[in-house]
């Protein structure tokens, strides 16, 4: 398989800016993946060292430059505030799929940024990736992650039980798939540098 450099993508939504992230943005991500509510979910613990934040960075790079995917960070388009990251990570061109992830500060929840920005991520990866399949997961106490998924068109495929360690309590996981045949943008994104209309 022969990979090439992806190039982080910049696209503009109606309510949010999806661009690449930088090193001003590693004190706002140690504060997002610091978070316990923010993590309570996740298979990893929340972070405790800054150094973190400049490793997930290096690794944003790494994966552009590898050509497996494309990490974003979101911003709030009216005042620029960071809301978090959506990311397409794992791209294999022989199977063309990818994995779909997310993390939003919890004051940016429950107003449909999400939803926004994983639904301009995939259409900006259907367009350019050639995927076929996208996968996703979710802790099952997740119920706001999973409609998230289920809003953009995944379907939940089965349950992974017992697949993960969080905060020392085994829990299960949902796994959903969004088919290229299945995929229905109802907002298109709008590539950087083009005029609105």
């Amino acid at each position: 398989m022969v990979r090439m450099t992806l190039a982080t993508p910049i696209l503009h939504t109606a309510r949010l800016r999806l661009r690449p992230f930088t090193d001003a943005d590693a004190d706002l991500l140690f504060a997002l993946h610091s978070s316990t509510y923010v993590m309570r979910y996740w298979d990893s613990p929340p972070w405790t060292e800054h150094a973190r934040a400049d490793r997930f960075i290096a690794m944003c790079r790494k994966i552009a430059d590898e050509g497996t995917g494309a990490r974003v960070a979101i911003d709030r388009a009216s005042d620029g505030a960071f809301v978090g990251w959506c990311g397409l990570t794992g791209w294999n061109p022989d199977y063309r799929s990818a994995s779909l992830g997310y993390c939003l500060d919890d004051a940016m929840w429950g107003h449909g940024y999400a939803t926004e920005a994983a639904r301009a991520l995939l259409q900006w990866a259907f367009d350019t990736l050639d995927l076929n399949r996208v996968q996703a997961e979710a802790d099952t106490r997740n119920v706001a992650s999973a409609r998230v998924l289920e809003k953009v068109g995944f379907v939940r495929e089965g349950t992974l039980r017992e697949d993960c360690v969080v905060n020392g309590e085994v829990s299960d996981s949902w796994v959903f798939g969004l088919l290229r045949r299945e995929w229905q943008p109802s907002a298109v994104p709008i590539p950087a540098g083009e005029a609105r209309r």
